[in-house]
């Protein structure tokens, strides 16, 4: 199964006075890559009374990411608990590394903080397996 991918262009704002992305900007990245994924679905993924609380965050940078540059994020699940997954986020630009995370979200019932199962929908999404819709 091959990840999913996203671009983001760096904007001028969310460089720092060293003229590289702001470590902070990049757990918003891996947020805007997952929430594109999950919009690919055929319906909001709330709408199948599932949503979803980042638990852990771990973040390693390799490389500096600069103003107007084109960062290729590919995302892919590497565990699915029974309400939690690990999403591996890996940060390039032009085959260069630039950052890699793993995220571990826990599902909730939407509202709450109640830990809910995927939904299969969900789930087939996230591995790559849309068929069973």
């Amino acid at each position: 199964m091959a990840p999913h991918r996203h671009q983001i262009r760096v904007r001028y704002g969310e460089c720092d006075e060293q003229g590289v992305v702001f470590n902070a900007h990049y757990l918003a990245y891996v947020d805007d890559t997952l929430d594109t994924w999950l919009r690919a679905l055929d319906r909001p993924y709330q709408a199948y009374g599932w949503d979803m609380m980042v638990k852990h965050a771990e973040l390693t940078w390799y490389g500096p990411a600069r103003v107007a540059e084109l960062l290729d994020i590919d995302a892919e699940v590497t565990r699915w608990g029974t309400t939690s997954l690990d999403v591996r986020f890996t940060g390039t630009i032009e085959g260069r590394p630039v950052f890699s995370a793993v995220l571990t979200y826990v599902g909730v019932t939407p509202g709450t903080t109640d830990p809910v199962p995927p939904p299969d929908p969900i789930r087939r999404h996230l591995t790559g397996d849309d068929t069973g819709r």
